[in-house]
């Protein structure tokens, strides 16, 4: 072969080692014609993980059925309000077995948590569990609507705490009544309750609880779930269900306390969270309601109703925030 012949044999080579290299380039390195959009703050990390995805959001439980192959399942309730039944559900196991063996956490084998989507008919209730894992509590609805029931569960074999959730659909008149924005006070049953501190995203957080009867302090708070409160917290919008945890020692048998519970907690993400207090006093539970917004997202409110014509007092009530 002529030197010539041999050249040009070595020139198509080099051109097909450049073609492949580029092609292996192109995939891998990213594309930076929109690095404007795709690299900026607001952008970042979208491709880790599905919104969806409870991991994404650490502290957040109580958006999946299952978790871990443990199940939430055979959930049955009365289907219309004022009808007398029973509520009926299972927890199995990875192997799909009923689950029988729990480790008792605040006091109790298992929470249930049953609140509609508007945030309103809380309920916070233990159910007995029979031999073959059957969870029941006796069950009527005063009001229709789409709920949300969570288990708050501790099993012995894992020793990790779940929060699992199912709707249920109950039929009758339904009137939808969505919080109208922050409210840090409650009354209920002739106590005032008053909920303090700031709710940051992100980063730990306390919120404290004064209760109060007639403008006086209310010291005779007693032991309710091995603690002197129990505070739930869910985010508005998908009801994901927060870790809280009360502040300070576990309480002794006979031992009171009061005016104030402190509570830790952690908001994942900027917005509003509704909060549910249980506290007990003589021996009765009682349940204030709260809605809070984290500091980020008041400000963010704030800006955005003073620069916003409808923050001007002529724009009628009823068409205010529309």
């Amino acid at each position: 072969m002529n030197v010539p012949s041999k050249l040009g044999l070595f020139a198509g080579a080099l051109a097909v080692v450049f073609v492949a290299a580029y092609t292996v380039a192109a995939a891998v390195a990213p594309d930076r014609s929109g690095a404007t959009g795709s690299d900026s703050p607001a952008h970042a990390g979208h491709q880790s993980a599905p919104a969806s995805s409870a991991a994404a959001t650490p502290g957040v439980r109580g958006v999946t059925v299952g978790s871990g192959g443990y199940l939430l399942s055979g959930l049955a309730a009365p289907a219309q309000t004022g009808q007398a039944g029973v509520l009926t559900f299972s927890i199995t196991d990875p192997a799909g077995s009923a689950v029988t063996d729990y480790t008792v956490e605040h006091d109790k084998q298992l929470h249930l948590i049953v609140v509609r989507s508007d945030g309103t008919a809380f309920r916070h209730v233990h159910p007995t569990v029979d031999a073959a894992g059957r969870w029941s509590i006796p069950w009527q609805w005063q009001t229709a609507g789409t709920y949300r029931v969570y288990a708050d569960f501790v099993p012995a074999a894992t020793g990790e705490t779940l929060t699992l959730t199912r709707t249920l659909e109950v039929g009758g008149d339904y009137q939808p009544r969505p919080p109208a924005g922050e409210s840090r006070r409650s009354e209920v049953a002739g106590f005032q309750v008053e909920l303090t501190g700031e709710l940051h995203a992100g980063t730990d957080s306390e919120l404290t609880a004064t209760v109060s009867r007639n403008g006086q302090p209310v010291t005779t708070l007693q032991p309710y779930l091995g603690a002197f409160g129990h505070l739930v917290a869910l985010r508005d919008g998908d009801l994901a269900y927060l870790h809280v945890h009360p502040e300070g020692s576990t309480p002794t048998p006979g031992q009171l306390s009061g005016p104030q519970v402190r509570f830790a907690t952690n908001a994942p993400t900027p917005g509003r969270y509704l909060l549910y207090l249980d506290f007990q006093v003589d021996g009765q539970v009682h349940t204030a309601t709260f809605v809070v917004d984290t500091a980020a997202e008041r400000v963010r409110a704030s800006a955005t109703s003073s620069s916003s014509p409808a923050s001007s007092a002529s724009v009628p009530p009823e068409h205010a925030g529309h």
